[in-house]
């Protein structure tokens, strides 16, 4: 952390000790109209941060600490397209894919935006075309379905993005996407489709994915074995760059759909590797969904610190994290086609910022990304949120909610809002030990009874939430709340110094893998393994035998 961070870090956890001692109880009933000071919004986008343990003060400090980790600096860098991923030695430009100002982003003395409109150009007429049926099967069937094959980054956020704008499907195919090396994935997939009428879409930036190009192959012969060879350049699309290996597996290199090293897998929902979601939803919303995207972006660009969304969510999350010393984060969206929603940011926050080592390399003494985890309400009511109310470890939490469903079912969505809404306020103000007892002695209950129920039905409260707020989930909406949890990752990133954009950690366990499958598959030498994995291997051997 850069030295005058780690001044303004520890100014904020000796104010703290000020500040967050204070109940939220009595921080609205010291101000009333808190919600009037401690809320934004972006069109109409609502973030109520009021229910945090901070005060106006807070806010002035933690402004200093993003002031003293130069982000303003971090921030044109990453948007000016300087290598600010310094272990790849690579640009970060996710901003540019959904650049719809046009401006000039220069990479190596270029116009990177030629080259990104040409491939979105591209990806428009490629998805239009299997939409109304003009690019067929090879027996001349329309695409039912089209099922992509990706993981990480080429899977979680676009299938998180396709499940969210379901209603906006219209008379286009139906996306699916496998993942898993597991063949259960594939095989369930499969089972009930028909191939004739199937498209598949291989999404590998190298083409050399293991988990992707083997359930690739798997795919590749179910089409092969029911329509001929031949079918399969009409049955296959490629996400990737390596246009040698697209060619060898047998896909015309004119439905190959690139894009570049600074696009992180994390961060490749904008890129080609969106092109399921463009297929899903049509093109002209998918244009939309990179509209809301680059308002957010403007807005993070443009807006002071004190009244930028992303930055007072980054910020307020290092005060949890560093100065509360809370250890995970929930993300709780009231909207069922959110569904996905968590799984996409895990990935993208803890990917991203679970990191122990500076940008120069030096361990980190001080906590770095949280645990995200979540679930859409209500369920989760009826699964975890005991915890989040009564249990020992204290979680802050995103709710989001739409003010207009898409279903008019009943108070369906009236029931839902105010369960939103009663979740933060039971998190925020708890209920006390006395208004327990004159419940309970209301309802006629002994004062032995009431003494043995009283401390189980005691809440706390004073657990922090942030409430996102919006019309309802249409695709700009959903690009502006996927960008704004981007930009909330890189500002932490920022104030933590270190890199958001690599991911070593990954590729570790991917070695591994590779050098011990042909011990599990083929029974080779193991001796140079621990005693453990010798053991675990020789037993799964012997499950996995005949009789």
């Amino acid at each position: 952390m850069k030295p005058a961070a780690r001044v303004a870090l520890n100014e904020l956890r000796a104010h703290a000790e000020d500040v967050a001692g204070m109940h939220l109880r009595e921080h609205f009933a010291a101000d009333p109209a808190r919600f009037d000071s401690f809320h934004l919004d972006l069109g109409d986008l609502t973030l109520d941060y009021s229910k945090n343990r901070i005060s106006r003060e807070t806010i002035s400090r933690l402004v200093a600490l993003c002031t003293a980790a130069d982000l303003d600096e971090r921030r044109e860098a990453m948007f000016s397209g300087q290598t600010i991923n310094s272990t790849e030695g690579r640009e970060v430009l996710h901003t540019a894919l959904r650049n719809r100002s046009n401006r000039p982003v220069i990479v190596d003395g270029e116009d990177v935006m030629p080259a990104v409109n040409g491939v979105l150009e591209g990806m428009g007429r490629f998805a239009e075309d299997v939409r109304r049926g003009r690019l067929t099967g090879v027996k001349g069937d329309r695409f039912s379905h089209v099922v992509n094959i990706g993981i990480g980054g080429s899977d979680l956020g676009p299938a998180m993005a396709v499940a969210a704008l379901t209603p906006y499907r219209g008379d286009g195919p139906k996306v699916l996407f496998v993942s898993n090396v597991d063949g259960a994935h594939l095989s369930d997939t499969l089972a009930e489709l028909d191939p004739a009428k199937t498209l598949f879409l291989i999404a590998s930036k190298t083409f050399t994915t293991s988990e992707t190009m083997t359930n690739a192959g798997s795919a590749r012969a179910w089409v092969a074995d029911t329509l001929g060879e031949d079918a399969v350049g009409a049955h296959f699309a490629a996400l990737s760059t390596n246009l040698e290996a697209v060619s060898a597996f047998g896909i015309d290199t004119a439905r190959a759909f690139g894009f570049w090293d600074w696009v992180g897998g994390r961060y490749s929902v904008w890129s080609a590797i969106g092109l399921p979601l463009a297929i899903s939803i049509g093109f002209d919303n998918f244009l939309a969904f990179l509209d809301g995207a680059h308002r957010m972006d403007e807005h993070f660009r443009t807006a002071p610190w004190a009244e930028n969304m992303p930055v007072l969510m980054a910020a307020i999350g290092v005060w949890n994290r560093n100065v509360l010393g809370l250890t995970s984060h929930g993300v709780m969206p009231y909207d069922q086609r959110l569904s996905r929603f968590a799984a996409h940011l895990q990935q993208l926050d803890m990917e991203s910022n679970g990191k122990r080592v500076t940008l120069a390399g030096e361990p980190v003494d001080y906590q770095t990304g949280p645990v995200v985890w979540g679930e859409p309400g209500t369920n989760g009511q009826h699964a975890f949120f005991q915890l989040l109310h009564q249990g020992t470890d204290i979680v802050p939490c995103d709710f989001l909610i739409a003010a207009e469903p898409r279903e008019q079912l009943a108070d369906h969505h009236a029931k839902l809002a105010a369960n939103c809404f009663a979740q933060t306020e039971a998190l925020a103000f708890g209920k006390t030990e006395d208004e327990v007892r004159a419940e309970l002695a209301a309802a006629g209950l002994e004062p032995a009874d009431i003494d043995a129920l009283a401390p189980h039905k005691t809440f706390p409260g004073n657990r922090p939430t942030n409430t996102l707020i919006y019309r309802c989930l249409d695709p700009a909406t959903l690009g502006m709340l996927i960008a704004l949890y981007e930009h909330r990752v890189f500002v932490q990133g920022v104030i933590w110094d270190i890199n958001s954009f690599d991911q070593w950690g990954v590729e570790l366990g991917k070695a591994l893998a590779s050098r011990l499958l042909p011990v599990v598959r083929d029974g080779a030498d193991a001796e140079a393994l621990d005693s453990s994995t010798i053991g675990l291997v020789a037993r799964f051997r012997s499950l996995s035998e005949p009789g």
